[in-house]
């Protein structure tokens, strides 16, 4: 498919044979049971290797499939509080978000009111701080609690800086 007259050849090695006429590349790839893979068609004159075509395309697939296990999709987890919510109840509340902040994934923090809890909304407020000192060695504030109606809402996201947290502290002191 290579339609220029003069290209610059590669060999499978990686040395370079100069330039040369485009039927006498393709003539020495066949003879060596090879492709004529145009490489760098920009530059003047095309710089084409030859290669295993088959072979080069399956490398360039298994190299795409290997870096997209290495990624990470965040997701948004939401985690719904209360104003009068049980010690417990806030606690395992904490300790799912814990892992969801470690996991990689956005936090979102949800303080609903419900009819007359909307005449102390510094406990949603006072709530939140308390979340974000709790998450501040791990996380960051993506957005600041916002009142929308009868609920406050925070976001925070894993820190990039942070050093691998494994639930550690004071009580894993070994004597």
């Amino acid at each position: 498919m290579i339609r220029i007259s003069e290209v610059r050849v590669i060999d499978e090695e990686g040395t370079q044979l100069g330039v040369m006429a485009t039927e006498d590349a393709k003539r020495i790839a066949e003879e060596k049971g090879l492709d004529l893979v145009e490489i760098a068609p920009d530059i003047r004159p095309p710089v084409c290797k030859i290669m295993d075509f088959g072979k080069f395309k399956y490398e360039q697939s298994k190299k795409a499939r290997e870096s997209k296990k290495k990624q990470h999709v965040t997701h948004l987890k939401e985690i719904k509080l209360r104003p009068k919510i049980e010690e417990h109840d806030l606690q395992f509340k904490m300790k799912n978000a814990e892992r969801f902040l470690l996991g990689k994934d956005k936090v979102k923090f949800t303080v609903i009111f419900r009819g007359r809890e909307m005449e102390h909304l510094e406990k949603g407020y006072e709530m939140l701080k308390g979340v974000i000192e709790r998450f501040s060695d791990i996380a960051t504030v993506e957005k600041e609690a916002v009142r929308t109606g009868r609920i406050i809402s925070l976001i925070m996201g894993p820190r990039s800086d942070r050093k691998a947290h494994k639930g550690g502290g004071e009580g894993n002191a070994q004597d």
